[in-house]
């Protein structure tokens, strides 16, 4: 079975191309030419499947969790779990992660506690997790910032000698951002080890890809640039783990960047506080859940005879596991120092700040709160 590509409103366009895939909506084999890129084994499957189960448990808790007004606004990325966790898991402990705001599952993936992902949807003023500890980037809410932090984190590694890659997300609004071409550019000119992946979900919140760009591939941008692009199938994750994997290698053979187009849809709104049937139709929701990540990916391993019933079992409760976690955390009022407002605003405190900040102090030891 073959995803639907969607199509431009010009015909003087590149011709469409299907994505590279090895697993096809049915958990059987595809007949799409692979580029000769390398599936990975039904035990790296399985692996793959367990987590992401348990994100998906994991976005849905998180869901709960904004309805009860216990976070805040929080971006889902159900269905589009194979591109982060297939992308995420080839990165090497010493490579570098720069996500986005929808790439919580990423951040699972990399082992970044729920509790430190989580924080900044509470309010927190920090990013909640050491970068340093996870080799992964604070997520970045304006549109394509990351993509340059990338670039230039990989050029610095470059000339220092490490031997390390970085891998940045982006979606295919933030593909048409000034910040990502200039990614580009710099990128391929100087060879820095780095992969883009975009997730091309249709939408860039409610806009629709066939307005965004009158191009069919958005992984023929590359070719401007000068460096690789390949077009994958984003609800397969083997062809995702497979791909990135294979940029990787070439990032460090000293090759320069990647850039993959990871063919997907964003099942749910844009965030908890959008209203998606406003600019979608249901039918639309209802002919990508049949391509739908998980399930395609459960079937196949079942199909290979490495799940059954009693490990799906097993797996199921761990991701509950979690969600519990989740819930056990978030539901424990969080211990804020109030005098962390006065922290990193100067690296010399002017005396209005430390004025205020024992003013505040005096008051909180006069409530008996200091």
């Amino acid at each position: 079975m073959t995803i639907d590509v969607p199509t431009s409103r010009s015909d003087r366009s590149l011709p469409q191309l299907q994505p590279v895939s090895f697993i096809g909506a049915n958990g059987q084999p595809t007949d799409v030419p692979t580029d000769g890129l390398r599936i990975p084994s039904d035990r790296t499957l399985l692996g793959l499947y367990q987590k992401m189960v348990q994100i998906r448990r994991f976005e849905a808790q998180v869901t709960h969790l904004t309805r009860q007004g216990r976070l805040a606004t929080y971006p889902s990325a159900a269905g589009q779990e194979a591109i982060e966790v297939g992308a995420t898991t080839a990165l090497a402990p010493g490579d570098w992660l720069f996500p986005t705001y929808r790439d919580t599952a990423a951040l699972l993936t990399r082992g970044v506690p729920v509790t430190e992902i989580l924080s900044a949807f509470r309010g927190d003023w920090h990013c909640g997790f050491d970068p340093n500890e996870y080799h992964t980037s604070p997520a970045a809410t304006p549109l394509a910032t990351q993509t340059l932090h990338a670039t230039g984190f990989a050029m610095a590694a470059k000339l220092k000698g490490e031997d390390a890659c970085t891998l940045t997300f982006l979606g295919d609004g933030a593909s048409s951002e000034g910040d990502t071409h200039e990614a580009f550019n710099f990128a391929s000119v100087w060879q820095t080890p780095t992969v883009f992946v975009l997730a091309n979900n249709q939408y860039a919140i409610s806009t629709p890809l066939r307005e965004q760009s009158n191009a069919t591939m958005l992984a023929d941008r590359a070719a401007g640039y000068g460096m690789p692009g390949l077009r994958v199938d984003g609800n397969d994750i083997a062809a995702v783990f497979a791909a990135v994997t294979a940029a990787l290698e070439r990032a460090r053979a000293g090759e320069g960047p990647t850039l993959i187009e990871c063919l997907t849809y964003r099942m749910e709104s844009h965030t908890n506080s959008d209203d998606p049937t406003k600019y979608r139709e249901a039918e639309e929701v209802e002919h990508w859940k049949q391509f739908d990540p998980i399930d395609r990916l459960e079937k196949h391993l079942r199909s290979a005879g490495v799940l059954n019933d009693e490990r799906a079992a097993e797996i199921t409760a761990s991701a509950e596991e979690l969600a519990t976690s989740v819930r056990d955390a978030m539901n424990t009022e969080a211990k804020v120092d109030p005098s962390e407002l006065f922290d990193y605003v100067y690296a010399n405190p002017r005396a209005n700040l430390v004025a205020q900040q024992a003013k505040l102090e005096a008051e909180l030891a006069a409530a008996g709160r200091s």
